[in-house]
């Protein structure tokens, strides 16, 4: 009799833990859980402003549908963000940041802040390329490129960090085009740098014609006129800007020498990258597989696009597969691209 009891009792024991085992199985990853997006810049920019429509909608196409939160992480351009993800966060697939693209920049210029490595991030996507301009106060003395060039007093244009994409944007167009600015640095993000121009603590901004147009105070100042678009970075010129040349059109102009050009091409790649979403190194390849194709999903979301319309988002989103490529492809530049770089990102 006890060894039936015995055996009866065994049999359920077993077959409950069976059955939890399987369930456990069964399970998704991501129910009951939260992902954390960090975003490395200050609220109120672009970054910021793609990470909070981001969040609303990502979670549906994940299995088990997670919820988002937001958290914002700014300081060095990012830097601060990228080093938390890359070196302190769980690689548990929980964690996701938004960071500038040019931190490859500093990895490549060996600095001692830099604690990851830029291709070995867990590449989620991105929601929208950019492409670079350059804004002025129009109520300052500065009304053309050749005012800027040949004044006593150079322009004082803000920035995050040294290194950053806001730094050596206008650094590139001293060089590549005898431009005389005064570079201030510190800014935690660009509604800073836009506060400081309102005050009129600096002039002008080097940020992105997507930016511009989606977020205020730039909306409200290209209708106002309040800035001056000189400069953009793209190719082309933007179908909003159509009267303002590029930086290819202005170098062309002057007969820029081909060393010049090609560190402009290597320091406006980053544009490519547009608004990467990363990942810890080291998450399982499955979770990678969930998030990236969660986020292209995401993406053609009609939700999603409806405000990304409401708000003037430009969305042209590209994959993680093909941002990792792009990522590793950066990171193998030619050792005078290299020293190119340095000299003028130390300035």
């Amino acid at each position: 009799m006890k060894r039936i009891l015995f055996g009866l009792v065994f049999s359920v024991v077993w077959s409950l833990w069976f059955t939890a085992i399987l369930h456990a199985q069964a399970e998704p990853f991501y129910k009951g859980k939260t992902i954390r997006l960090v975003v490395g810049l200050s609220p109120g920019g672009t970054f910021d402003l793609w990470a909070r429509v981001i969040a609303q909608h990502m979670g549906k196409y994940i299995p088990g549908n997670p919820s988002f939160i937001v958290q914002n992480m700014p300081g060095g351009g990012s830097l601060i963000a990228a080093n938390y993800v890359y070196s302190v966060a769980k690689p548990d697939g929980l964690t996701i940041v938004s960071v500038s693209p040019s931190l490859y920049i500093e990895q490549l210029m060996g600095r001692k802040e830099v604690q990851y490595d830029w291709a070995n991030f867990s590449w989620i996507g991105q929601p929208e390329q950019t492409d670079r301009i350059f804004y002025i106060r129009a109520d300052s003395p500065y009304k053309t490129l050749e005012d800027i060039r040949r004044v006593p007093e150079p322009p004082k244009c803000g920035a995050t960090g040294l290194g950053t994409v806001s730094h050596y944007w206008p650094k590139l167009l001293e060089d590549a085009l005898g431009l005389k600015l005064n570079i201030v640095l510190g800014y935690p993000g660009a509604s800073e740098v836009n506060l400081a121009i309102e005050k009129g603590e600096v002039h002008c901004w080097g940020g992105t014609v997507q930016a511009f147009f989606a977020s205020e105070p730039g909306r409200t100042w290209a209708k106002t006129g309040f800035v001056r678009v000189l400069i953009q970075g793209g190719r082309k010129r933007h179908e909003k800007l159509p009267d303002v040349p590029t930086i290819w059109e202005l170098m062309d102009r002057q007969r820029t020498p081909e060393a010049t050009r090609r560190l402009v091409r290597a320091l406006l790649a980053p544009d490519e990258l547009g608004r990467p979403y990363l990942g810890t190194p080291g998450i399982p390849p499955e979770r990678v597989k969930i998030l990236r194709d969660a986020f292209i999903k995401t993406m053609s979301d009609p939700d999603l696009l409806a405000e990304a319309k409401k708000r003037d988002l430009g969305v042209g989103p590209t994959s993680g597969d093909e941002l990792e490529a792009t990522a590793k492809e950066l990171m193998v530049q030619p050792p005078e691209v290299i020293e190119q770089m340095k000299k003028i990102l130390a300035k």
